[in-house]
């Protein structure tokens, strides 16, 4: 029997996400919920999907990171959390809390480092996982034994990548893509591209090389020769963004276990907890998860 693969959430990414994704939501009372009951329909989707699979919640701990420290514009263009978001996010907690399974924070690193820790782990012991996030950044950890799952915004279909998903889309592996972003930019991280290399010129130049560093060795050879020339102008930029778009996958985290399956106590705390939000609509779907797989 297959093993069911390891679901690495990317909590904020989803949460956001959610909330964006869906029209206002709010109980008798006036408490906001629409991020909560997106995020726990999809929680409940993909553990329908995936009978048996365990979990891991990667969340940001709110300290600034290395990113933050080593390039001071990184991310400052976002604008601050609307307050309906922020009043369900204290809620989160809630939902881990009964649940009961691993919820796993680094401080000086962001929950794309943690899932890129816990993603190598696995990967090394040949066990497949899924990365669930509706952030790009991830997409560099789909080789090997892990998938990416990257959720859409609204109107818009998941897509699982593996690696030659990445590459059909990108033009380059999975491991390329730091060095893809330090070319091209990233305007949702705020971090820079070379001016005048475009999509393809990128794809071109990544086609047999693994890194900024060798791109860079090479630029004296380019052609045409200007595009050499861009390069050495920006070596300094481009080696800098190139290590800020790389996850890493050394960050410190608590003891195993990292993931672990949600257990009938849990999803029935958790059920309690629906009900407490109004969620009527989801109590059928966490049934049928505590009733266990059906038998034909």
């Amino acid at each position: 029997m297959t093993q069911a693969p390891v679901l690495l959430l990317d909590t904020f990414s989803l949460f956001f996400r959610a909330f964006f994704a869906l029209p206002a939501m709010s109980t008798a009372r006036g408490e906001p919920t629409n991020a909560l009951y997106g995020f726990s329909a999809l929680l409940l989707k993909l553990l329908r999907e995936q009978p048996g699979a365990a979990l891991c919640f990667a969340v940001d701990t709110g300290r600034p990171t290395f990113r933050h420290r080593d390039f001071q514009p990184y991310k400052a263009q976002r604008a601050a959390a609307p307050t309906p978001l922020v009043e369900q996010l204290r809620r989160l907690d809630q939902l881990f809390e009964r649940l009961g399974t691993p919820v796993l924070g680094s401080p000086g690193f962001e929950a794309d480092d943690v899932l890129a820790t816990v993603a190598a782990e696995l990967r090394t012991a040949e066990r497949s996982a899924l990365v669930v996030s509706g952030d790009r950044d991830l997409l560099q950890l789909a080789h090997g034994s892990i998938r990416v799952h990257f959720v859409g915004r609204r109107g818009k279909d998941a897509v699982t990548y593996d690696e030659a998903a990445v590459r059909a889309r990108f033009g380059v592996p999975p491991w390329r893509l730091p060095s893809f972003v330090a070319l091209m930019g990233d305007p949702s991280d705020n971090l820079p591209g070379v001016p005048g290399i475009g999509l393809a010129t990128a794809k071109k130049l990544l086609e047999n090389r693994e890194s900024i560093a060798e791109l860079l060795r090479d630029a004296p050879t380019c052609s045409p020769a200007r595009v050499g020339q861009l390069l050495l102008a920006h070596a300094d930029q481009l080696t800098q963004t190139e290590g800020l778009a790389r996850l890493r996958s050394d960050a410190p985290l608590p003891p195993p276990p990292h993931f672990a399956s949600p257990t009938a106590d849990g999803l029935t705390r958790l059920r309690a907890w629906f009900e407490e939000l109004e969620f009527k609509s989801l109590l059928p779907r966490i049934d049928k998860l505590l009733a266990g797989p059906e038998r034909p």
